[in-house]
C-alpha cells in the first residue's frame, strides 16, 4: 500500500512534462541534476538555524538594542486572583458586561477592577520590545545576506537578463553548487520560521504567515525536485529584495527613531509595490505560467507550482493593502506602525484614577481603559 502510493506521488506524468522520467535527471557525465534527496539536509540546517538564532540575539542583537536606547516600557502585573486567572486561560481574554459582573461578584472585585486586571493581564501576555527587537534583527540579518546572495548568485545568469531562458533545455538542466546552497539555506530558513512561529511574535496576520511558510516550503522543495530552479532562484531573491527593508524599519522603530523608521519604510513600499504587484505578476508569473507552454503540454506540475505562485500572489494584495493604509497614515501626519501589530493598552483610565482618589476628567471607556485615537495608536 505504502509503496503504491510512493509510486503514484513519483510518478513521472505528474511532475515532469510528457516523455520525460525521472532517469533523464540522473547525474551524468559531471553534469549534475536536483534530486528529492538533496531536501533532507534542510530538516538539521533548520534546527542549526534555531541555534545560531538564539546565539545571534543574546550575544548580538541584545548588546545592539542597548547601544540603540530601545527601552522597555514598565508594566504593571495582575496581582495574583485564581477566578479570573482561570476565566482568562478557559473562556476569554476580553470578557463581555455581563462577564464581568459575573466576576465582579464572584471575586469581591469591583467591575473597574475587574476591568483593569484584564488589561494588565493582555499586557503581560504580550511580547516585550526587546524581544521584538531581536526577532527583527535576526530577520534583517538573513534577509540582507540572503538577497545579496541570492543577486551573486543570479546576476551573471543569461536568463536574469532573458526571461525565455529560464526553460531552455528544461528539464534537463544541471545545478552548481551555489544554487544548491542557495536553495537548501533559504529552504531551512523557512522551515526554522514555521518551527519557531508559535513562539516568535504574533500579529494579526499570524494564519497567513502560517500559509505563506508553508506556501514557501512547498513552492522551494517542489521548484527543486521538478527543476524549476531557475524561476525559483529568481522568485527568491524578488522576494529577498524588500524584506530586509522592513525588519530594518522595524529595528529603528523599536529603537525610537522614527523619522529613521518612516523614510526607511517608504522606500520598503516602494520596493514591495514594485517587485510583488509589478514584477512578480507581469514578469516572474508570465514567464512561469506562458513560456512553459511553448515547449510542452500543460502537466500536473505546471498547475501546481502556479496555483502556489497564485496564493503569494494573494498575499501579497493582502499585504500590499496593509502597507497603502500605514503610508497613508504617514503621508497625511499620522504615525507609522505595523498594522498587524496587536497594540498595548494604555494604564491612564478613569479606573485607575478613581482608585487612586484623582479626580480626572472623565474620558470615554472601553473594557475599563480609554478609546485612544487612531492618531496616537503606538507599538511597532
Amino acid at each position: 500500500m505504502l509503496q503504491t502510493l510512493y509510486d503514484y506521488f513519483w510518478w513521472e506524468r505528474l511532475w515532469l512534462p510528457v516523455n520525460l522520467t525521472w532517469a533523464d535527471l540522473e547525474d551524468r557525465d559531471g553534469r549534475v541534476y536536483a534530486k528529492a534527496s538533496d531536501l533532507y539536509i534542510t530538516l538539521p540546517l533548520a534546527l542549526l538555524f534555531l541555534i545560531v538564532r538564539y546565539f545571534f540575539e543574546l550575544y548580538v542583537a541584545t548588546p545592539l538594542a542597548a547601544l540603540l536606547n530601545v527601552k522597555e516600557k514598565t508594566r504593571l502585573r495582575a496581582p495574583p486572583n485564581p477566578t479570573l486567572e482561570h476565566f482568562y486561560l478557559t473562556s476569554g481574554k476580553q470578557p463581555k458586561q455581563a462577564e464581568v459582573e459575573l466576576l465582579s461578584r464572584q471575586s469581591g472585585l469591583s467591575g473597574r477592577q475587574v476591568e483593569r486586571w484584564f488589561r494588565r493581564r493582555r499586557n503581560q501576555d504580550r511580547p516585550s520590545l526587546l524581544k521584538k527587537f531581536r526577532e527583527a534583527s535576526w530577520r534583517f540579518t538573513f534577509y540582507l545576506i540572503a538577497f545579496i546572495a541570492g543577486m551573486a548568485v543570479i546576476v551573471d545568469k543569461p536568463w536574469f537578463y532573458d526571461m525565455k531562458k529560464v526553460w531552455e533545455g528544461y528539464p534537463i538542466q544541471s545545478t552548481i553548487p551555489s544554487q544548491y546552497w542557495y536553495y537548501m539555506i533559504e529552504l531551512s530558513f523557512y522551515w526554522s520560521l514555521l518551527f519557531s512561529i508559535a513562539s516568535d511574535v504574533k500579529r494579526k496576520d499570524f494564519k497567513e504567515q502560517i500559509i505563506h511558510h508553508v506556501a514557501t516550503i512547498i513552492l522551494i522543495s517542489f521548484s527543486w525536485f521538478a527543476n524549476y530552479i531557475r524561476a525559483g532562484t529568481l522568485i527568491m531573491a524578488l522576494h529577498d529584495s524588500s524584506d530586509y527593508l522592513l525588519e530594518s524599519a522595524k529595528m529603528f522603530n523599536y529603537a525610537g527613531w522614527k523619522n529613521t523608521c518612516n523614510n526607511i519604510f517608504i522606500v520598503f513600499a516602494i520596493v514591495f509595490i514594485i517587485t510583488r504587484l509589478v514584477i512578480l505578476p507581469f514578469w516572474i508569473l508570465h514567464c512561469t505560467v506562458v513560456y512553459p507552454l511553448e515547449l510542452y503540454p500543460a502537466f500536473f506540475g505546471y498547475y501546481f507550482f502556479n496555483s502556489m505562485m497564485g496564493v503569494l500572489q494573494l498575499l501579497h494584495i493582502f499585504w500590499a493593502y496593509l502597507i497603502l493604509r500605514m503610508a497613508h497614515k504617514f503621508i497625511t501626519g499620522k504615525l507609522v506602525e505595523d498594522e498587524r501589530s496587536d497594540r498595548e493598552e494604555t494604564e491612564s483610565s478613569e479606573g485607575e484614577e478613581a482608585v487612586a482618589g484623582g479626580g480626572a476628567k472623565s474620558r470615554p471607556l472601553a473594557n475599563g481603559h480609554p478609546v485612544l485615537s487612531n492618531n496616537h495608536r503606538k507599538n511597532d
